[in-house]
């Protein structure tokens, strides 16, 4: 089982990036986790085979997640803040968790 993470990077406050995590087979649950300096590992945003999804409060309106048939789940990030900085893991459900390689996302303010 794998879950290839792609994205990241640097970018201005205000700016945009995007995430993309291709998983090996099918899971029931996609979605990203985040975790700074200092802090504890957060969720950012997940979703289900259906379709649901849940979002972490702080990037409501600025984040969205998607998912398509190919077991690929993109997360779109607008609006960067400082505080959006972070090591970034995709996260899977299959049975058990799944995390995938991490991805650094900083935001310069």
């Amino acid at each position: 089982v794998q879950l290839q993470a792609s994205g990241g990077g640097l970018v201005q406050a205000g700016g945009s990036l995007r995430l993309s995590c291709a998983a090996s087979g099918r899971f029931n649950v996609m979605g990203w986790y985040r975790q700074a300096p200092g802090k504890q590992r957060e969720l950012v945003a997940i979703i289900n085979a259906g379709g649901g999804t849940n979002y972490a409060d702080s990037v409501k309106g600025r984040f969205t997640i998607s998912r398509d048939a190919k077991n690929t789940v993109t997360l779109q990030m607008n609006s960067l803040k400082s505080e959006d900085t972070a090591v970034y893991f995709c996260y899977g459900l299959r049975g058990g968790a799944y995390w995938g390689q991490e991805t650094l996302v900083t935001v310069s303010s």
